[in-house]
């Protein structure tokens, strides 16, 4: 009884940031484009990103950060963009997103033997990456698809933004700690229970920081 009692708090406490996710995330439709990464390339970089974020990977995230790392990496790469609704309104948004980015790494890495994965997740991409990683406060939501554990090694780094589930005081499962790197800005409410929504959008300080941290783990 106290183990659901504990259960149940918790999905309270993630249903609460996303409800101030949800008022902050407004950035428009989406692109609806999709493709699967067509290649070996020795470096895979996963996108999930934020709710309605235009831009292919993300404007405010994926696609300025993915430019950055092409030019960082010592390795040749490419991209991929998670397929999921994104969006907090439909209930199935974050299980498709661990669904599908679960399945793509799965299916690069029987491709590619020796490719290495960047994970990345703003906003509600962030929380889809917690799920495919395993992180508890997710995988009680139901219906998460998780990364299975021999495929741990092949994960190089992982970069989220705006993320709801540091504002409830969790983090990545403890074998991928040294590998997170979490950047919350200054007064973002999702992420930091600020006051300054627009903060929520304002992620280009944190591009170089992440792209050292990740081609420091390659």
């Amino acid at each position: 009884m106290a183990n659901r009692k504990v259960i149940q708090f918790e999905k309270w406490r993630v249903v609460r940031a996303f409800a101030v996710l949800l008022i902050v995330a407004g950035f428009g439709a989406a692109t609806g484009m999709h493709a699967w990464a067509a290649s070996c390339a020795a470096v895979d970089v996963v996108v999930a990103r934020g709710t309605h974020e235009p831009g292919y990977l993300g404007s405010v995230v994926g696609d300025p950060l993915y430019d950055a790392l092409w030019q960082a990496l010592p390795v040749d790469s490419q991209a991929y963009r998670v397929d999921y609704p994104a969006d907090l309104l439909d209930p199935s948004s974050i299980s498709r997103g661990t669904q599908d980015m679960t399945a793509h790494l799965m299916w690069q890495a029987a491709k590619c033997p020796d490719q290495r994965f960047i994970l990345v997740g703003f906003s509600q991409g962030a929380v889809v990456t917690h799920g495919v990683l395993g992180t508890g406060i997710v995988t009680v939501l139901g219906g998460i698809y998780s990364l299975p554990g021999d495929l741990e090694a092949r994960v190089a780094a992982v970069l989220l933004f705006g993320d709801p589930i540091r504002l409830i005081g969790w983090n990545v499962p403890d074998r991928y700690a040294g590998r997170t790197g979490n950047y919350c800005a200054s007064g973002d409410p999702v992420c930091e229970g600020g006051i300054r929504p627009a903060a929520h959008t304002d992620y280009r300080w944190a591009m170089w920081p992440a792209v050292e941290f990740a081609v420091d783990r390659m």
